[in-house]
C-alpha cells in the first residue's frame, strides 16, 4: 500500500468510525452525509466518492463494527478463559452495544435492513456458531458442563438466552447495581434456581 492508498484508508475509517459514534445519539434516519462530513472534517464529496450513498455508508461502518467484534470475540475465544469468564464477556460486550447504540438504532440496522439481516446470519453460520460449539466442548472437556445435555441442547438453550439479552439488558438498566443484577443472572444461566446441582 503506498503513501496515497495508506491515507484514503485511514481517511474511510474515520469516516466509518465517526458515523459510528453518530449513531450512539442519531437515528439512522434522521443522519445525513453533511451532518457526518462536518464532524469527521471531510467534505460530502469525498463520503460520496468512498461509499457512494448513506446506506452503504452505514451499512459499511457497522459491518466493520461486527468484523471487529467476531474476531474479539474469537480471540477470546482461543484465549484460554473459562466457559464463565467467556459468558461474563459476551453479556458484557452485549452490554456495551445496548449501552452505546440506542436499541431502535440496533432494530433498525441490524433486524430492518434485511440485506444487513442476512449478512449477519451468515457471518453466525460460518464464524460465530463455530467458535461456540468449540466454547461449549472445551467446557465440557474441562467438566465445567454437565455431561447430562448435548452440545446441541446447550446452544439451543444459549441461543434463547442471547436472543433475550436485549430485554434482560434494558431491565438491569433500571436496577440500582447493574452490575450486581447481571452477576445474578449469569448466576441463573449456570445454576438456575436452586444453585449447583448436587453431584
Amino acid at each position: 500500500m503506498n503513501g496515497f492508498e495508506k491515507r484514503a484508508a485511514q481517511k474511510k475509517l474515520k469516516i466509518m468510525k465517526t458515523t459510528m459514534e453518530m449513531l450512539k445519539s442519531w437515528e439512522p434516519k434522521r443522519l445525513r452525509i453533511a451532518d457526518i462530513a462536518k464532524e469527521a472534517g471531510v467534505s460530502q464529496v469525498t463520503i460520496y466518492n468512498y461509499f457512494g450513498s448513506k446506506e452503504a455508508l452505514l451499512s459499511e461502518s457497522f459491518k466493520d463494527f461486527i468484523e471487529k467484534a467476531i474476531r474479539e470475540f474469537e480471540d477470546y475465544i482461543l484465549g484460554g478463559h473459562s466457559l464463565k469468564e467467556i459468558i461474563e464477556y459476551i453479556m458484557t460486550m452485549e452490554r456495551e452495544t445496548y449501552s452505546s447504540l440506542p436499541p431502535a438504532t440496533v432494530k433498525e440496522l441490524m433486524i430492518e435492513d434485511k440485506e444487513m439481516f442476512h449478512y449477519l446470519e451468515e457471518r453466525y453460520t460460518n464464524d460465530v456458531l463455530p467458535l461456540m460449539v468449540k466454547m461449549v466442548e472445551d467446557g465440557k472437556a474441562r467438566g465445567e458442563i454437565s455431561s447430562k445435555v448435548s452440545t446441541k441442547g446447550i446452544l439451543s438453550f444459549m441461543g434463547m438466552y442471547m436472543r433475550s439479552s436485549g430485554e434482560m439488558l434494558d431491565e438491569a438498566s433500571k436496577q440500582e447495581d447493574i452490575d450486581a443484577f447481571l452477576e445474578e443472572a449469569i448466576h441463573l444461566f449456570f445454576y438456575g434456581i436452586c444453585g449447583r446441582e448436587q453431584e
